[in-house]
């Protein structure tokens, strides 16, 4: 089916779809069952993007394609968790009385919300099932690594849906894997109410720059860990370690390492040790520290998705917040310290969607947020910031009742 025919039929099943919440809690538990039910032919897909994607991707993106039976499961469960969310529709967010009229402001859905993704299968289960749970219909187009995985998880979700007695046009996936469907998607004025692009910096900018349709800026993370002059350098070498190396494929994974000048004699030598697998890319003051490859400018405004960190040493929190500000995508960053006034002044004054004290940057996560799976992480401000969950994916409409009132 062409790309503007799926656009035209889903804004047409939107138009139409009122969905009570033990509708869509059936239909999210009888895609859980599918998923499961139909993990052999999931699984032969997925092994032919594999095959084709080995000579294309790096090994840590191609670690993003795979799936096993462990990660089929993992995604049902992902869509059982969301049946256990509140039903974000419906709600009376503020209601007040005036003129002798009632006045509610009401969440609804937003409609049909476009999501454009890369190499990661799962993202199809999790946008589909956050879609269904806040009464949206979903229209999913991946890239072409994964084009096969997804089409085996829609056909399932599909499944799910249509034994739940709802019409499978609710989920769709688009067939068109050229950059003219994506650029259809992103001019879809009329059909698409939102659109969120999932991916590399190339493909969020292109949908930033070039979409019609309201969109959301996503996901590009240039996180960056500061390991302050006061802390507790044990501490820090464990949360670098697990900011940079846990999954480093992902956007809430750390690019960018600064330490005080004050601890970075200590500091450095001890963190080659600890993560001798990560290439460090370093400044004149860490190369007079520590053996490494020189860095370039361009390495603190890189995502890597690599086992590489950039290094920098600072001469106090000012500098180190005044490099964030300059190179951060505002997505994760992180202070490690024991002083209450830093924490405060870097919580105060970095500018992104998740800000933390002592802990990994790897935390930002719709999981971890207990948003359920998330449908990607915002870096803008408007209307939604950090992970964006169910409530991320309503708006709201003032419902108003009279008795014969009149102005």
């Amino acid at each position: 089916m062409k790309t503007v025919d799926i656009m035209k039929q889903a804004k047409e099943v939107s138009q139409m779809l009122t969905l009570t919440t033990e509708q869509k809690n059936r239909a999210l538990q009888e895609m859980a069952n599918a998923l499961r039910t139909n993990t052999d032919s999931i699984l032969k897909a997925n092994q032919k993007d594999v095959q084709q994607a080995k000579d294309t991707l790096s090994k840590v993106k191609l670690d993003r394609l795979i799936l096993n039976e462990e990660r089929i499961e993992s995604m049902a469960k992902g869509i059982e968790e969301v049946i256990e969310l509140e039903d974000p529709v419906n709600q009376i967010l503020e209601e007040v009385n005036r003129n002798g009229l009632c006045i509610q402001k009401k969440s609804v859905p937003l409609g049909v919300i476009a999501i454009i993704y890369e190499s990661r299968p799962n993202v199809t289960s999790d946008a589909a099932s956050l879609a269904i749970k806040s009464g949206n219909v979903c229209i999913l187009r991946t890239g072409k690594e994964a084009y096969n995985s997804a089409k085996a998880i829609v056909d399932a979700l599909q499944e799910g849906l249509e034994k739940a007695n709802i019409q499978k046009e609710v989920i769709q996936l688009i067939d068109d894997i050229t950059r003219n469907s994506a650029y259809e998607l992103m001019n879809g004025v009329g059909y698409i109410d939102l659109l969120i692009p999932r991916g590399g910096k190339g493909l969020i900018s292109s949908c930033v720059e070039n979409a019609k349709v309201p969109c959301i800026e996503t996901g590009t993370g240039i996180c960056t860990v500061y390991v302050d002059q006061d802390c507790d350098l044990d501490m820090a070498l464990r949360i670098v370690k697990n900011a940079k190396t846990s999954r480093p494929s992902v956007c809430n994974a750390q690019e960018t390492l600064l330490v005080h000048e004050k601890v970075a004699r200590e500091f450095l030598p001890e963190l080659k040790e600890y993560i001798p697998e990560v290439e460090l890319r370093l400044d004149e003051k860490a190369l007079e520290i520590i053996d490494g490859k020189k860095a370039v400018p361009q390495d603190y405004d890189t995502e890597f998705l690599d086992y590489i960190l950039a290094v920098k040493v600072v001469k106090n929190i000012e500098e180190a917040i005044e490099h964030i500000q300059k190179h951060s995508t505002h997505h994760s960053e992180s202070i490690i310290t024991k002083n209450e006034e830093n924490a405060s002044l870097f919580t105060s004054l970095v500018d992104s969607a998740a800000v933390y004290v002592n802990a990994s940057t790897r935390f930002t996560d719709g999981g971890e947020f207990g948003l359920g799976c998330e449908m990607g992480i915002s870096t803008q401000k408007l209307h939604a910031r950090g992970p964006m969950g169910l409530k991320e994916l309503t708006t709201y409409k003032y419902v108003i009742y009279g008795n014969g009132n009149i102005r």
